[in-house]
């Protein structure tokens, strides 16, 4: 099947709307001492720009595949692109903070949405032996934009005003919206799906519960209400929403993905890469301005070679999924991602910059290498119908997982640093290697759940006996399954 110059554009469009969203996920964190400066807010207060923002992106995402299935692509694209559009217009206008903080919830549930999609428009456009190449495509867009941000950020903030941060994105998220109006067409039929709306409530209060929960652990302590406590509740109802969705004939989300062998080692996998990627990713800007004391400009300008080879590689290791498969690739990144943790746990005060840099830039090429092939072989080991679900749980858990990774290793790298008996830098130091150290194990440990995926087949797995809401019909035959 060939793949038309519109099917081209529309890919293109996806991108943009998604590179648009993963832009704002990274762009308040330098811009944060100068808001809290206009509005005369605290650090706490600021850093629900951030934390709601995910929490709002987190609570959205589970809820996309019942949304694919109810709605039409062009007009569920539409919708949630206009979310993000009028969110980025009043926050770069607030009169207050709490305008601000809407603003951001609008660009975090319009995002929600917007991920999985893109997911799905992409592997419903492109047959399965150019699904690599094209998912490698949208990596570029989703590994660009965190690489750039804080580079942006910095130079935004630094010249002009924070609310130019909001004024830069707003055109394109209008363009955006306008040509998807035109260009954009829709794929997959759709379902009259009654709402749930226990399982929504259910979901809501899950995710949200959770997220939180992991969101405060890295600030505070595990074992007060607002760590442990809402861990505890978000998978106290998380376990009664699987439960739920497992009896019902229509589930808000199909858990019938994981009888898919490759699609659950692939998540598994995720979960190590995603523990390993985002603690890492937080620990190096620490040790650049808390251990060594340089400023968050030097950090950004550190951080930015790596994260530019993580973009270009995303293209590159699509091409190899579609010509060797995510079986050797993602272990071969995954050794080298954690041959280069592992010197990140040796690190000095006097470590110089350029060692930094390259292996941060090693590290990023290994997760260029991993990170779009393991969710390209995921959405593969699906049939058609079940895309949607294994889009919005892969997307789901991978935010779990992230979440999970930072607040542990935040956690081990406070714990070490607090029970070391050296000055404050050195003992910060300790922390910080004995969390690479962390992080290099748990890319181990993934490198050796990729080497549990089978080999793929250049054929898509055939549509099991589940309609697009994942209703039974009769029970499944498949030799995909497990």
């Amino acid at each position: 099947m060939n793949v038309s110059r519109r099917e081209l554009n529309i890919l293109l469009i996806v991108g943009i709307g998604n590179f648009l969203g993963f832009l704002n996920q990274t762009l308040m964190n330098t811009a944060l001492p100068s808001i809290m400066r206009e509005f005369s807010i605290s650090a706490s207060q600021g850093q629900w720009l951030s934390n709601g923002y995910m929490l709002i992106n987190g609570v959205m995402i589970p809820l996309t595949a019942f949304l694919m299935d109810r709605f039409k692509t062009k007009h569920l694209y539409l919708t949630a692109m206009s979310m993000f559009t009028i969110g980025t217009v009043v926050a770069g206008f607030a009169p207050d903070f709490w305008i601000l903080i809407l603003g951001r919830m609008f660009q975090a549930a319009g995002t929600g949405i917007l991920i999985p999609l893109m997911n799905v428009i992409t592997m419903r456009i492109f047959p399965i032996n150019k699904r690599g190449r094209a998912m490698g495509f949208i990596g570029l867009a989703m590994n660009f934009a965190p690489a750039i941000g804080p580079t942006l950020s910095g130079y935004i903030v630094t010249n002009f005003t924070w609310r130019y941060l909001f004024y830069m994105v707003a055109p394109l998220a209008i363009l955006d919206v306008i040509l998807a109006s035109f260009l954009l067409k829709n794929y997959g039929e759709t379902v009259k799906l009654k709402f749930d709306t226990i399982s929504i409530g259910l979901s809501m209060v899950g995710m949200g519960a959770l997220l939180a929960g992991l969101s405060n652990a890295g600030e505070g302590n595990w074992l007060s209400w607002s760590v442990i406590g809402l861990i505890f509740l978000g998978l106290a109802v998380l376990t009664y929403f699987v439960r739920r969705q497992m009896h019902r004939p229509t589930p808000l989300l199909n858990f019938k993905v994981f009888q898919y062998r490759n699609f659950t080692l692939a998540v598994i996998t995720n979960v190590f890469v995603m523990m390993a990627l985002y603690g890492g990713t937080l620990l190096l800007p620490l040790f650049i301005q808390n251990v060594q004391g340089q400023s968050a400009q030097i950090s950004g300008l550190v951080l930015l070679p790596g994260a530019l080879i993580t973009a270009i590689m995303s293209p590159i290791s699509g091409t190899l999924y579609d010509r060797y498969g995510a079986k050797y690739l993602s272990f071969i990144g995954l050794l080298i991602l954690a041959i280069s943790t592992f010197m990140f746990a040796q690190l000095q005060l006097a470590t110089g910059l350029l060692y930094i840099i390259i292996c941060q830039a090693v590290r990023n090429l290994a997760i260029g290498l991993t990170t779009m092939p393991l969710q390209t072989e995921a959405l593969n080991a699906l049939p058609r119908n079940l895309i949607s679900h294994g889009s919005a749980m892969y997307t789901t858990i991978r935010q779990i997982a992230g979440s999970m990774g930072t607040a542990c290793l935040i956690t081990v790298m406070s714990l070490v640093s607090k029970a070391s008996s050296h000055q404050a830098a050195l003992a910060q130091l300790q922390g910080i290697n004995t969390a690479y150290a962390v992080c290099g194990v748990l890319a181990l440990v993934g490198a050796f759940c990729a080497l549990k995926l089978v080999p793929r087949r250049n054929k898509a797995p055939q549509p099991q006996n589940f309609d697009a809401s994942g209703a039974d019909i009769k029970k499944m035959e498949s030799t995909d399954t497990i």
